[in-house]
């Protein structure tokens, strides 16, 4: 019966001790002994044990030598010949990193002088650079170096009010560039009875901005009174949401000091119909009885024209406009007999090219 039990175990490896691995297998079976003892003295290390150690556990069959670290071994000893004693593995250094020069968005925050810019005229290689002169000036200069003109005829009106009838205009001509022109405004009026009563202004306009010019010149003024020749200095633009405004200040070669603001705002109803109100006042410093004007605000007018467009350049309109004097100027004017002001029916034609 005992030695029934021993066989069983015997058989099941209850009891004995872990097998030994066979390294008869990594041996050629073709070879001799002879060469197979060569092939084994070639495979082991020069200190080799005379005997292989015999593992006591199955893990600790492939295990790899005390050590060995298997992420960096030679090549000519894989880890499991080194497992199993064959040879005895060199550690091999990983390549160092090689160090690079920074150079663009790696370089460090500095205080350096940024290069220089590359001078793109690259065409200067085909027709030479003196061949190209001649072609970039005309470049700059069709590129904002021309010279334009305009003529603008705001207002060319028939006012109509209480029976009476009169005209006005009011216009506007510039000649230069984007910068520098010579700037002419007129305006006046007549009763078709009378003697017209206008001014002309000659101007430099210089741009100090996108949207506003300062101008300074010379006003010359045409009236049934004594002439006055004014020193103008005013400025004219485009305001925030689109109001065209005007300003000058006139000083007279008399020492009268005058003033001068208006603006217009175009509405857009259609593409090509246009509600435009428009509000001028005149100033004064002081008094000039012969001229009928007292001084402060000396009049005002508003106005409410409807324009349509034939074309960009031609447009017919209509609209009222109401005129009122003020203060001293008002009082000048009830002594001579005229009305110091009223409302107005209008119709005209606005016109540029």
């Amino acid at each position: 019966m005992i030695s029934h039990l021993l066989a069983a175990a015997t058989m099941w490896g209850i009891g004995t001790a872990p097998q030994a691995m066979d390294h008869s297998q990594h041996r050629p079976t073709s070879a001799s002994a002879g060469d197979a003892e060569t092939q084994m003295s070639e495979h082991a290390p020069d200190k080799a044990p005379a005997h292989h150690p015999s593992p006591t556990t199955p893990d600790a069959v492939h295990a790899h030598p005390s050590g060995v670290s298997g992420a960096a071994t030679s090549a000519t000893c894989p880890p499991e010949h080194a497992a199993m004693g064959h040879c005895s593995p060199q550690r091999v250094d990983p390549p160092s990193a090689v160090s690079e020069e920074a150079s663009g968005t790696a370089l460090a925050a500095g205080n350096a002088q940024a290069p220089a810019a590359p001078d793109a005229k690259y065409a200067d290689r085909v027709w030479g650079r003196a061949a190209m002169l001649a072609a970039r000036e005309t470049m700059r200069t069709e590129h904002g170096g021309m010279s334009f003109s305009q003529t603008m005829l705001n207002l060319a009106e028939v006012q109509v009010r209480g029976g009476a009838e009169s005209y006005h205009w009011d216009g506007e001509f510039w000649y230069g560039g984007d910068l520098n022109r010579l700037t002419v405004k007129t305006e006046g009026e007549d009763t078709f009875r009378e003697k017209a009563a206008g001014e002309v202004q000659a101007l430099y306009s210089r741009a100090v901005g996108p949207y506003f010019n300062l101008q300074a010149g010379i006003r010359q003024d045409f009236v049934p009174g004594p002439d006055r020749t004014y020193i103008t200095v005013g400025f004219e633009g485009l305001a925030p949401y689109w109001f065209d405004v005007e300003g000058a200040v006139f000083l007279s070669n008399k020492g009268d000091v005058l003033g001068r603001l208006e603006g217009y705002y175009d509405q857009r109803i259609t593409q090509r119909l246009i509600l435009q109100p428009r509000a001028e006042v005149n100033l004064a410093a002081q008094d000039v009885p012969r001229n009928r004007i007292g001084s402060g605000l000396t009049d005002a007018e508003v106005g409410l024209r409807l324009r349509y467009e034939i074309v960009r350049e031609l447009a017919p309109y209509v609209g009222v406009s109401w005129e009122r004097e003020f203060g001293r100027t008002a009082r000048f004017s009830r002594a001579s007999g005229d009305r110091t002001g009223g409302l107005s029916f209008v119709a005209g034609v606005r016109a540029w090219f």
